[in-house]
């Protein structure tokens, strides 16, 4: 069976969610009361950012400054993608943050080989939008991720999960294998899940190397 790995971004490959270090630093309203919504399931992630980064007018580059500066990978990213593509897995990012600087953190440690499946952002004279776009082509407002793994299912991938967030939930059960930390390796150990923890992303190159693959 071909094996294909889909990997969050934001708390997963970073440290940290830089979109909320964007918004907090950029952003002119009240995003927080947005994430408090979200969060409570009052509103769709994708209602979320539009609303919240609509109120975010700094200009594409000086996004881009900022996030290359703050962020803060996870050690093992360039060991797990060569284990990876020793073993013939497909890995692939499927994030709820934003295409613009995913790509721009990626390529700024040299990785441009991978799919990257985020939320779309174009730059405007009012601000910023965004927008999530399924495989198929139409849009989303919530769902993204469990969309994909679906879809990977039915073309008979086996599926591994790697993800730190709420979003992260019910895409990972989804998944043949979880690999967890932050809110999702929360849930998992009250779901009685199975999963596998990890700290960096070493962890989860010996936790591929423990499975039955």
């Amino acid at each position: 069976m071909k094996t294909l790995v889909q990997c969050d971004f934001d708390g997963t490959i970073t440290r940290q969610d830089m979109s909320f270090l964007l918004l907090n630093a950029f952003a002119n309203g009240n995003w927080k009361r947005l994430l408090r919504e979200y969060r409570e399931q009052k509103i769709s992630v994708g209602r979320f950012n539009t609303e919240a980064f609509a109120m975010v007018k700094a200009d594409r580059q000086t996004l881009l400054n900022f996030v290359r500066h703050k962020a803060e990978l996870r050690a093992g990213v360039h060991e797990l993608l060569a284990y990876c593509r020793r073993k013939d897995f497909r890995f692939i990012i499927v994030s709820n943050g934003l295409d613009f600087y995913i790509k721009a953190i990626l390529k700024s440690i040299g990785i441009e080989d991978i799919d990257v499946f985020a939320a779309q952002t174009h730059f405007g004279g009012e601000g910023i939008t965004v927008q999530y776009i399924g495989p198929e082509g139409s849009r989303l407002e919530d769902g993204l991720k469990e969309t994909y793994v679906k879809m990977f299912l039915g073309e008979g991938y086996r599926v591994i999960y790697m993800g730190d967030g709420i979003s992260d939930i019910y895409p990972a059960q989804l998944a043949h294998y979880i690999f967890a930390t932050g809110d999702l390796l929360a849930s998992c150990r009250e779901m009685n899940l199975n999963y596998t923890p990890f700290v960096n992303l070493n962890d989860v190159v010996s936790g591929l190397e423990s499975l039955p693959l």
